[in-house]
């Protein structure tokens, strides 16, 4: 017998029938549709209540906060695509920042060889250590959220480790202007995270890669059966977040012009949030790069307007819970409505 092609895609199961595939793409346009909706009710809110608010200087501020968590969010995307979680994320970012910090002081370096090894540095200890949280959860059976917990200590420990407990500062100037930097009036830092989302759009909606992907978080036992190395793409999902996770922590290097060891306390939740208030269902298969990037907007916008109108920081962690939850509960609303067709 011959051994299936590895250009053989299991058609992803339809809820009631054979579903064509434009009426799956006509919901999930209406799906990131109805997200973009609710981000310009509260951009109109806001307005209301800040005059602040649509500022030029202020929308700058909101598009140079949202880029870490874009990166972040758009490697977390392959993650819960395939089904599983990341909760390392945040830790990762400082054990990233850490090891480019240090490649950026090396005096031996010239200051453009400086940077661009500590950006490859950077993104090489994230791709590094998302291909060991990918292939100890795929390969060891172990689930993601158990394996990525304990890499969550592991970054953490090794960024303190590896710094004394001290931040990292006095970047060449060169590096810390691109923090505030701006092309044709918008941040630097947004573009580049555009950048990445454009380049992810093209991974998950043109290519092969990204019809398995999908297809895993779907059916895995129908992908594996039709000859595909499962475990491979588990892998690859991780390592792309890793990756993704290198870049926001360059980027958070320039805008703050320190690498610090405790940095990213918190950004695996923001980066989950993102994906989830941006339709992407938590347990796989569907959603989509626009949609995270939406609902990282969204974020952005709800922590940005909530400061202006003066909302307290406590007030402010609830409402954002409060937002979350009706995300993930209407992700399940519509999970069981599909079910019922």
């Amino acid at each position: 017998m011959s051994k299936p092609s590895d250009t053989a895609i299991p058609a992803a199961p339809a809820p009631a029938g054979a579903a064509s595939l434009l009426p799956a793409r006509l919901r999930g346009l209406l799906r990131e549709s109805g997200i973009a909706f609710a981000l310009l009710i509260l951009i109109a809110v806001f307005s209301l209540l800040s005059p602040l608010f649509l500022t030029a200087d202020n929308v700058s501020n909101i598009f140079t906060q949202i880029a870490i968590n874009i990166c972040l969010a758009v490697g977390m995307t392959f993650v819960v695509l395939i089904g599983g979680i990341d909760l390392s994320v945040g830790s990762l970012t400082a054990l990233c920042a850490v090891v480019a910090g240090t490649v950026l002081k090396l005096d031996s370096l010239s200051v453009g060889a400086a940077i661009a090894l500590a950006v490859a540095a950077s993104v090489a200890v994230g791709a590094v250590c998302g291909l060991i949280n990918g292939s100890v959860s795929s390969h060891w059976g172990v689930p993601s959220f158990i394996v990525t917990l304990g890499m969550l200590y592991v970054a953490r420990g090794a960024a303190l480790q590896w710094t004394d407990a001290r931040s990292i500062y006095e970047f060449p100037d060169l590096f810390n202007e691109f923090g505030t930097a701006t092309v044709a009036g918008m941040p630097a830092l947004f573009l580049v995270s555009l950048a990445l989302v454009g380049l992810a759009w093209v991974v998950l909606t043109r290519t092969v890669f990204g019809r398995i992907i999908y297809a895993i978080g779907n059916n895995e036992e129908a992908v594996r059966l039709a000859g595909h190395d499962i475990f491979r793409y588990k892998i690859l999902a991780f390592t792309i977040c890793g990756a993704a996770v290198g870049v926001a922590a360059v980027l958070y290097m320039t805008r703050l012009t320190v690498a610090s060891p405790i940095l990213g306390v918190g950004f695996e939740l923001n980066a989950i949030a993102a994906v989830v208030i941006g339709g992407t269902s938590l347990a796989g298969g569907r959603g989509s790069i626009i949609g995270t990037l939406l609902g990282a907007c969204i974020i952005g916008v709800l922590a940005n307007g909530l400061v202006l109108v003066e909302v307290g920081d406590f007030v402010r962690q609830m409402i954002t819970g409060v937002v979350i939850i009706l995300a993930v509960v209407l992700d399940t609303y519509r999970l069981r409505k599909a079910a019922s067709k």
